[in-house]
């Protein structure tokens, strides 16, 4: 079997000097392989797209729903792989993990009641796999909309899910998304603190600069203070940027009439 396998390794490994067949990866794709080799060969199968994803369903009808080939089915960027995938999300009787990470490049299909599924539950793998998917959907999504589906992930105590959740924050610039991470600034431990006023100082808003100004005064001395005094400077510098180009904007609108 080692043997086997390491002269599979070397045909996958020169794939790109000697490409290799749909037909040929799904006939040696067996159960009795290595997991990273079955991963390997279900990989090379969905960067086939439609050809790779025909041939993913017959190894599936073969050796069942294995978590190799789910993700495979996302690379395969099918709309029939999707709907596959989302059907098996809903009929499996646990969450798996692999179906919510295979549907990440179509998150702005998934319904809003299945995100907030998916971000209500306590694992951290889940809720980031689910706010990858909320990254495809959040423009389609109102202020508050939004902000009612990430209220686990933003009260979560793992760093790594608050800070995924700001990033998606970040995006927007109305005065209730600048509150609401102007709080994880003031309440938040400090590798939070620090990712909110970066987010503020990214939004770029008169709200966003008010929310920094207050910050600046409320903050004791010590790094966050003064990162919310450069943040503040260099929204200083952005909104009168954007002003000057607005009014140079104008001024050749007027003289081209």
């Amino acid at each position: 079997m080692k043997d086997q396998e390491a002269t599979i390794w070397e045909k996958l490994n020169h794939a790109r000097v000697a490409p290799l067949s749909a037909s040929w990866l799904m006939n040696i794709y067996s159960l009795n392989l290595s997991t990273s080799l079955r991963m390997a060969i279900a990989d090379h199968l969905g960067w086939m797209g439609d050809k790779g994803w025909s041939h993913l369903k017959l190894i599936i009808q073969r050796e069942g729903i294995q978590p190799e080939l789910i993700l495979a089915a996302g690379l395969s960027h099918q709309h029939e792989a999707k709907n596959w995938l989302i059907k098996l999300l809903y009929e499996s009787q646990e969450m798996r993990i692999e179906i919510i990470q295979a549907l990440a490049c179509w998150g702005a299909e998934i319904p809003v009641t299945l995100l907030n599924t998916i971000l209500n539950e306590k694992s951290k793998a889940f809720r980031l796999a689910g706010l990858e998917l909320l990254s495809f959907k959040a423009h389609l999504l109102s202020d508050e909309v939004l902000l009612e589906i990430l209220n686990e992930p933003l009260k979560d105590f793992r760093n790594e899910v608050v800070l995924k959740a700001i990033q998606i924050l970040q995006r927007r610039n109305s005065a209730i998304i600048s509150s609401k991470i102007a709080v994880l600034a003031r309440k938040g431990p400090e590798v939070v603190s620090k990712s909110a006023l970066l987010a503020l100082g990214c939004i770029g808003t008169i709200h966003s600069q008010n929310e920094l100004i207050a910050l600046r005064q409320e903050l004791p001395i010590g790094p966050l203070k003064a990162m919310s005094h450069k943040q503040l400077k260099q929204q200083y510098r952005f909104l009168v940027l954007t002003e000057e180009v607005k009014k140079t904007t104008e001024n050749f609108n007027h003289l081209t009439k």
